[in-house]
């Protein structure tokens, strides 16, 4: 694993020998993560399969700059992360945006071409007002633990577990990953929710891939399907697995998807 900077932003790599994929990957995370949840299976795992595996932590995450203004930070200062550490691979890379992430390489695509993208469970070109008013019906306690979280506040640790794992996950696993989970900025919150929504007619279109699971609380399957038809393109739903699909205890199916569908749609 290298670990380096573009400017202020952190980016995390694995490189596999010489003789890799011209074509690397970019892996953006959700929201009150980083690039550590890319580190945790897919990085080494993609490169391991030959190809130049690359995660950034957006501003204000992770080791990146900019953690004590982060409720100014927009989705627009996220899509500028992107485009600075793409600019700095020298190639254009396929991105595999989750959530929030997947929000952010939608509004990249305004702008920029790409060989190819995955939406990982990722919030719908719609927004998030869909996702919120499900959570409230379904699950309002968690909706209230996630609002705590996002004013800086701290939760049990049965609310990381509920709101990310639908399969098995251990006590010591989930206190690693609730102390390198943050805040969130407000601000892109109310951009996902209504100010900063993508423009489908305005987007550059490369091969897409849509794929979300079948446990996630937080963007169900009915709102990843919604993606995909905007789109569209077909849509992947993943059984037993919950909103950190990277994370969870089957996430090589994940990544295996991904793979062969690389393997396909870029040379």
């Amino acid at each position: 694993m290298i670990t380096r900077r573009v400017g202020n932003v952190e980016v995390l790599s694995c490189v596999p020998a010489p003789g890799s994929p011209a074509t690397p990957l970019l892996f953006v995370h959700g929201a009150f993560a980083g690039a550590w949840v890319w580190d945790e299976h897919f990085l080494p795992w993609f490169a391991a399969q030959g190809f130049a595996a690359h995660a950034l932590s957006l501003r204000g995450h992770g080791g990146s700059a900019g953690h004590e203004r982060i409720d100014w930070l927009s989705i627009h200062d996220y899509v500028d992360d992107v485009a600075a550490v793409v600019a700095d691979l020298g190639a254009a890379p396929v991105l595999i945006g989750h959530s929030m992430g997947g929000f952010v390489v939608q509004k990249y695509l305004e702008r920029h071409v790409v060989p190819a993208a995955v939406l990982l469970c990722s919030v719908p070109p719609q927004g998030l007002v869909a996702a919120q008013f499900s959570l409230l019906f379904e699950k309002p306690g968690l909706m209230i633990e996630i609002n705590r979280l996002l004013g800086g506040g701290a939760v049990a640790l049965d609310v990381l577990r509920e709101a990310l794992f639908a399969q098995e996950v251990s006590d010591d696993t989930l206190r690693r990953y609730y102390r390198l989970m943050q805040p969130e900025s407000q601000r892109a919150i109310w951009d996902m929710s209504m100010f900063g929504l993508p423009s489908p007619r305005a987007m550059h279109r490369p091969p897409l891939l849509v794929l979300g699971a079948e446990k996630d609380a937080l963007i169900p399957p009915f709102l990843v399907q919604s993606t995909a038809r905007t789109y569209g393109v077909p849509d992947r739903i993943f059984r037993g697995l919950g909103h950190g699909v990277m994370l969870e205890r089957d996430w090589q199916h994940v990544a295996e998807t991904i793979r062969d569908w690389l393997a396909e749609v870029v040379a």
